[in-house]
């Protein structure tokens, strides 16, 4: 069943997305929200196309997503498999078809500026992109913690697992996994759940 596009994203780019999904006879769906991926793109011998996109994303987010995904399936429509998964040919499908969206009657003005910078040189994820990220979580429907907002030595909860924020290494946060005791590194803006505000590990 085609899902109700209405639910995800902007009204405005309903009829474009609807003619690219028809076009490539995608099977897409809205699943439980992924912590390594906002969205997937495969294609399948028997069932074709397929898209899942996290529904758990505002409007703008899942459009971006959305638009990424289908990129691929352009791509793999015109090469096949014989191309990088994020290489020229993808970025060059990804900003044609987000060419369609840069205006004011879909993205709010502070999203389209990031945006417009990013499309310069789209990364494989535009978690990547720290400016675009929080530009589009400023329409969340719930707010979120994210690493860079505790203090050095307070505790979190990441994908289920109990870390400490340890150090600051350029551009990425150490943080240590209480129970393996390994560092890991990760984005300033990566969303966390606290344990425990007044209570520190040294």
């Amino acid at each position: 069943m085609f899902p109700d596009l209405s639910l995800y994203i902007p009204k405005e780019s309903i009829p474009l997305i609807s003619k690219w999904i028809n076009e490539l006879d995608i099977s897409l769906k809205f699943v439980y929200p992924r912590n390594t991926k906002l969205g997937d793109y495969k294609y399948d011998n028997k069932k074709g196309n397929q898209i899942t996109i996290n529904n758990d994303l505002n409007p703008y987010a899942t459009l971006i997503t959305l638009t990424h995904e289908i990129a691929h399936a352009f791509v793999f429509k015109k090469y096949g498999s014989n191309h990088q998964p994020h290489g020229k040919e993808w970025e060059k499908m990804y900003k044609s078809l987000m060419l369609n969206f840069l205006t004011p009657q879909i993205f709010p003005q502070n999203i389209l500026v990031s945006l417009s910078a990013h499309m310069i040189k789209p990364s494989a994820s535009s978690s990547n992109d720290i400016n675009l990220i929080l530009s589009l979580r400023e329409y969340d429907s719930e707010k979120s913690l994210t690493i860079d907002q505790i203090k050095l030595g307070e505790k979190f909860l990441y994908s289920g697992r109990l870390f400490v924020k340890h150090s600051y290494l350029r551009k990425r946060i150490k943080s240590l996994e209480i129970k393996s005791k390994k560092i890991y590194l990760f984005n300033p803006i990566t969303k966390i759940e606290i344990v425990d505000c007044k209570q520190n590990i040294v």
